[in-house]
């Protein structure tokens, strides 16, 4: 099949028999100079005698505040649209159906969008089958449509990311702020690529991470990514298209970066922290591998330069951390307010130094360095149980001692570290025997930060029941760079976790190409 009316480049997949997807940017005209076509790798650019190309413009350079980092040739746009697409197909573009026609053996379909959107939609076309359900908002019980269209057959998830979209919904709506939008549309789209992407109330599903993926329940390292990705997708409707920031460094991480953390929010209510733990375990690893992959410089996360490593894998857990430091209410609190002050906000663009402040305003003064960490620093961890034994006292509880080893180094843009003197909060977990599966987590008996202070440090703590793991930062809150050495059982053996070396998991479970 061969597209018409459309220029494309050989091997591109915009445009098929059965299941089209293009958007705006990659398609459509746009209006002045592209940097983004420049050429990028500083070898190449050497080769040419060209100087070496930033990733990214400085945060502090102001003249890039005046466009957001979605483009350059508009800023919020009213849009109107009438697209064809052959007989059996349903088209779908931004906005909400005004009308549809037959003519000439085509299907028209008139869309029109009530509010001021970014200059950033797309447009699918396929022979779709639809599944509708409402969410109804518990605070002015308005609905919101919700619809997924997807290919007969493919029915495997459907529900999956309804449940995905009405928990988001929840949470957003009552955490951040109102919903904009009076639909929420999943599309499918065919297994040439896997990714999900989130425009204004409408979101491109790739039939190979959504509708057709099964999740295994009894892995201990599979995540539920259906449900996990719809979240992910849904919060772009906050962090991207009601805030959205200038185009230099650190803006995906009032894009990316908080809809990984809105998504984990969302996960934790549903599945609870054992979830949590294999997920951030993922992340982690998939983030040392991307550091020990940068051709370039790494940069701390305030800083990110389109790297996904960073803002998806390292910000995920950055942003749990720091909910877990300085609470869900407290972070949530913040971030509401920022929304407030930025959304739907014409140039110059928010910066995530803005973003910033409103999280060290919330952030208490003992913690005011552990967040400099996470944010302003490149900081990797090497937490260990070296060992430990417990003893049956008078009263019947048990007295454990242990021996813990904390490293610490500050790393600079090109990986060189410098060892520091451990001053955090760190978890340390004691665990009952997990019958299931003795290789994992039992239920907590105890679990509080305890401030550490030294590289190798003795603790002692008294537990009600019998012990049979303990662990220093055994959910993996913290950049680990060997979680296999965290959690250790009462016979010595270390448990569970795996070094940045391995590969943490199997399934992808970012949106690609948001």
């Amino acid at each position: 099949y061969f597209p018409k009316k459309f220029i494309l480049n050989p091997g591109r997949t915009n445009v098929f028999q059965n299941g089209t997807f293009f958007n705006s940017n990659s398609v459509l005209p746009s209006i002045g100079y592209n940097p983004d076509g420049e050429i990028g790798e500083n070898s190449t650019r050497k080769k040419y005698k060209l100087a070496p190309k930033p990733r990214a413009a400085n945060i502090h350079d102001t003249t890039s505040y005046a466009k957001s980092c979605l483009g350059g040739d508009a800023d919020w746009i009213r849009l109107e649209c009438v697209v064809s697409t052959k007989e059996g197909q349903i088209a779908v573009a931004p906005g909400y159906l005004q009308k549809e026609w037959k003519e000439n053996n085509r299907h028209y379909f008139h869309y029109k969008m009530n509010v001021p959107i970014l200059n950033f939609y797309a447009f699918l076309s396929a022979d779709y089958q639809i599944k509708k359900d409402k969410w109804i908002n518990p605070q002015d019980k308005k609905e919101v449509n919700i619809e997924i269209y997807y290919q007969k057959g493919h029915e495997y998830n459907i529900d999956k990311m309804i449940k995905g979209i009405k928990k988001s919904l929840d949470y957003y709506t009552k955490n951040f702020s109102p919903y904009q939008h009076q639909q929420v549309r999943i599309l499918e789209f065919p297994r040439y690529a896997t990714f999900a992407q989130s425009f204004p109330n409408t979101i491109p599903f790739s039939e190979g991470i959504g509708f057709i993926a099964k999740v295994n329940k009894d892995d201990p390292n599979d995540v539920d990514y259906p449900f996990y990705v719809t979240a992910h997708e849904v919060a772009h409707q906050w962090w991207g298209h009601q805030v959205i920031g200038a185009n230099c460094q650190g803006a995906a991480l009032m894009m990316e970066t908080t809809s990984q953390y809105s998504a984990l929010m969302v996960m934790e209510k549903e599945y609870g922290q054992e979830s949590m733990s294999k997920f951030l375990k993922y992340e982690m690893n998939t983030y040392l591998k991307g550091r020990a992959q940068e051709n370039k410089k790494e940069v701390p996360l305030m800083l990110c330069e389109n790297q996904q490593y960073l803002h998806y894998n390292k910000g995920s857990m950055v942003m749990y951390a720091l909910k877990d430091y300085i609470g869900e209410d407290s972070l949530n609190t913040a971030l509401r307010r920022y929304i407030k002050k930025v959304a739907f906000q014409e140039p110059p663009y928010t910066t995530a130094l803005e973003m910033y402040g409103f999280i060290t305003a919330a952030t208490p003064d003992s913690l005011k360095e552990t967040v400099k960490d996470l944010f302003e620093r490149i900081i990797v961890f090497d937490n260990k149980i070296k060992s430990w034994a417990s003893v049956k006292t008078n009263d019947g509880k048990y007295k454990i001692t242990a021996i813990i080893n904390c490293d610490k180094t500050k790393n600079d843009s090109v990986g060189k570290a410098k060892e520091l003197v451990p001053a955090d909060w760190i978890d340390i977990g004691v665990f009952s025997k997990n019958e299931k599966n003795q290789k994992t987590l039992g239920k907590a008996i105890y679990l509080k930060k305890m401030k550490i202070g030294k590289k190798e440090q003795v603790i002692e703590l008294i537990v009600d029941k019998e012990p049979y793991m303990l662990g220093i930062d055994p959910y993996y809150k913290l950049i680990d760079k060997n979680t296999g050495n965290n959690i250790m059982d009462k016979n010595g053996k270390e448990i569970g976790g795996s070094s940045g070396e391995e590969s943490g998991g199997t399934v992808k479970v970012n949106g690609g190409e948001d």
